[in-house]
């Protein structure tokens, strides 16, 4: 059989995306950081993407469903879980239901000369984003002339179990390019090279998504091959494993975003 050559190139950029080349991704450092949403073309800096996590060994994959509209296996699978409605089946549903990440192209200060990367944050972030532009003190918070850049606090607070992310707008508009970093031809330079959204995650068909619940379920990722669930809905196990949590997603996401 020839080689298929999309999913050869859906792997060179997961490679890339996952360290083997420059990373597009960025996520901060505790402590504090300040940085630029960057304009987009369309005119809708912020994106966002479904994915399914805690599929054995898979850091995470687009949900086929949630994003295009496809059959996707798994999501049937997870409401198939929360119509049995038992304890266990419920808790297995809710670590592999699709979750939303958001995303923003960003300049990180005093790192210009890496481009322009991808920050990736959740629907708490998303809304503090989303009400700093609606605030007519702020507004286009990206206009390369009159934007603002933003500080970000991110730490674990004290007996907190997750890091949070505060954002203080900087009280006065900025050009998203002094003459320090390279002036109006920087600024070009950075804008047309926005990472493309759409290459970003690999995407999976509703046949290969089938194929890893398949996997998942008969216990071949060992990921879940001694759970109660696993041996109810289609493994062959006759031990537990406690169900995944909500951390385990935010880990695996990590993973995904890893350089």
């Amino acid at each position: 059989m020839a080689i298929d050559m999309t999913k050869i190139r859906a792997r060179k950029v997961a490679l890339e995306n996952r360290g083997g080349g420059a990373s597009h991704f960025w996520r901060p450092q505790d402590g504090e950081q300040t940085i630029r949403i960057v304009p987009t073309s369309d005119g809708d800096p912020f994106k966002d993407f479904w994915f399914h996590y805690n599929v054995g060994n898979n850091s995470g994959f687009l949900s086929p469903k949630k994003n295009y509209g496809e059959d996707d296996p798994l999501d049937a699978f997870v409401r198939k879980l929360f119509n049995e409605g038992t304890e266990d089946s419920v808790k297995m549903a809710k670590s592999l239901m699709a979750r939303q990440r958001f995303f923003a192209p960003v300049i990180v200060r005093g790192e210009e000369d890496k481009g322009v990367r991808v920050w990736g944050f959740g629907k708490t972030v998303y809304e503090q984003l989303i009400n700093l532009v609606l605030n007519p003190e702020y507004g286009d918070i990206t206009d390369s002339e009159t934007g603002t850049d933003l500080l970000l606090h991110y730490g674990k607070p004290p007996g907190a179990s997750f890091p949070l992310t505060k954002i203080t707008p900087r009280r006065r508009p900025s050009v998203l390019c002094d003459e320090a970093v390279g002036g109006s031809a920087r600024c070009a330079e950075l804008l047309e090279n926005i990472p493309d959204f759409t290459n970003l995650f690999e995407r999976k068909s509703p046949a290969e998504v089938g194929d890893l619940l398949d996997a998942f379920l008969l216990g071949d990722d060992g990921a879940e091959e001694n759970s109660t669930e696993t041996t109810k809905y289609g493994g062959n196990s006759t031990e537990t494993t406690p169900p995944t949590t909500t951390s385990s997603v935010d880990r695996a996401f990590d993973e995904l975003m890893s350089v």
